[in-house]
């Protein structure tokens, strides 16, 4: 692309940031609040303002929906505005309108550096600030990020993008990115950010360390302390739970009617399906329906009992095809699968469980096909189990990348095994009382320490014999 033509679009980009800000910090007409990632990144920009240059290449990688470009409209903010560096310091890049105007990130970042500052590079006086968003639309941006990188210490840059940006990775800039994930909202994020109710300190590591360890007594202090503190917001506890687990994790559901939330969440797994899908893999455009069949497939069955076989025969398509259209929504982090416990040969044969990173995408998708009735509480416990299923990727995800997580493939089975290594923790989920014939009997198959029964009826942590009790409202 002609220099011009990129000086042009690259003035055009810093005079249009603080109204593309004033735009984005808000939802009708409320201001969108700070998620925990804002705060992340905050701490990296401020190292990196006192003179600590090692986490100045930063990557926001999740589902739609869940943030992101907020979080990076709101650094900008902090930015200009707290910070007071000046606007033509802070480049807001869409790559997403790169190829249109036949141009790259690094020719844009380029231009920016010479024609706006004067300089190259590899001499630059200030502090510069790039924040890249949908940077999965220029398939070169990991190793653009490399090159600024390796040549100066002086430009901090994020890029913001789809769960695709971790299957993009340059091998040689893996080791300089500092990569945060950001997933839909738990529980305690959700009171923080709409009921202004912030739990005890350490809360959800200590939540964790129950189920990796088995000790209850400090998750019972947390949990007494946090029931106090749900009290201060002078409203039915279960109620605004249930609100949460059916239209509330995303950010956007902080301010919106149930309705206008199910309606856009479906919009949103649309643009997953348009956009996401087909930067990881050239489908022909006639595999956007199989596509959409198959995620309304798995929103309106109970989880499990979905094998590429069985989509096959439904769908009059190959196995392949639908291994490979499984494959591609797991890497967009809609989905993700969980297999059966055994060999190898076992989890061939049978069926894996797939379940949705939100419930609340569930629930839309049934809202949208008319098959979601509040009342039903048997749909309130497929979203309960989903939402364990979530939380325990998530767990994975961020914490621990040895932690196995399967479901049982017995007759009667329990909803979960956990395999850290040395011990297998069975997990069984649901509404409604829970005996415990399941658990007890995983207990005993597995050799296990103990295990854990996960239920709405649960009041309060408790240990019995080896088997833990544990509230849905306390692990979410």
């Amino acid at each position: 692309m002609e220099n011009d033509k990129v000086l042009n679009y690259v003035n055009e980009l810093l005079f249009q940031g603080m109204d593309v800000l004033e735009d984005n910090l808000k939802i009708n007409g409320y201001n969108i609040e700070y998620r925990k990632i804002y705060f992340k990144i905050k701490k990296h920009v401020n190292m990196f303002l006192e003179g600590y240059v090692e986490n100045r290449f930063i990557t926001l990688a999740g589902l739609r929906g869940v943030g992101k470009t907020t979080s990076l409209f709101q650094i900008y903010d902090y930015l200009i505005n707290e910070e007071n560096i000046s606007k033509n310091r802070v480049l807001y890049i869409p790559a997403d309108e790169l190829d249109y105007l036949g141009t790259d990130l690094y020719e844009v970042i380029n231009v920016f550096i010479k024609d706006i500052h004067n300089s190259r590079i590899t001499n630059l006086k200030e502090e510069l600030f790039i924040l890249i968003d949908e940077a999965q639309y220029d398939k070169k941006w990991s190793r653009t990020g490399k090159i600024i990188y390796d040549k100066t210490k002086k430009i901090f840059i994020i890029f913001t993008g789809s769960s695709a940006l971790d299957f993009e990775m340059n091998v040689d800039a893996v080791r300089r990115i500092k990569k945060e994930l950001v997933f839909p909202m738990n529980f305690n994020e959700y009171n923080l950010l709409k009921n202004k109710i912030s739990p005890p300190k350490n809360y959800e590591n200590i939540i964790t360390q129950l189920i990796f360890t088995g000790n209850v007594d400090n998750a019972i202090k947390k949990e007494s302390e946090m029931n106090l503190n749900l009290l201060n917001t002078n409203k039915p506890i279960v109620k605004e739970w249930e609100k949460f687990l059916i239209y509330r994790d995303f950010p956007y559901g902080l301010y919106m009617k149930k309705e206008d939330v199910f309606i856009r969440t479906f919009a949103m797994i649309n643009r997953i399906i348009e956009k996401d899908v087909f930067t990881l893999k050239s489908f022909n455009t006639n595999t956007i329906s199989t596509i959409n069949q198959i995620i309304t497939y798995i929103g309106l069955q109970d989880p499990g009992g979905t094998s590429d076989k069985k989509l096959a025969t439904i769908l009059s398509k190959s196995a392949k095809s639908i291994r490979e259209i499984l494959d591609v929504l797991e890497k967009t982090q809609l989905i993700f699968s969980i297999k059966p416990y055994g060999s190898g040969g076992k989890q061939i044969r049978k069926p894996w469980k797939y379940y949705f990173l939100s419930q609340s995408i569930n629930a839309s998708i049934r809202y949208k096909f008319g098959k979601f009735n509040i009342y039903d509480r048997k749909i309130l416990g497929l979203l309960a189990e989903n939402f364990i299923a979530s939380y325990l990727f998530k767990l994975r995800e961020n914490l621990n990348q040895y932690l196995n997580i399967y479901y049982d493939p017995s007759i009667n089975g329990v909803d979960f095994l956990i395999d850290i290594g040395d011990k297998i923790i069975p997990i069984e989920v649901g509404l409604g009382k829970k005996d415990k014939k399941q658990i007890t009997k995983a207990i005993v198959k597995y050799k296990s320490e103990y295990g854990i029964i996960i239920s709405n009826t649960t009041e309060k942590i408790r240990k019995e014999d080896n088997i833990i009790y544990i509230p849905l409202i306390a692990i979410s």
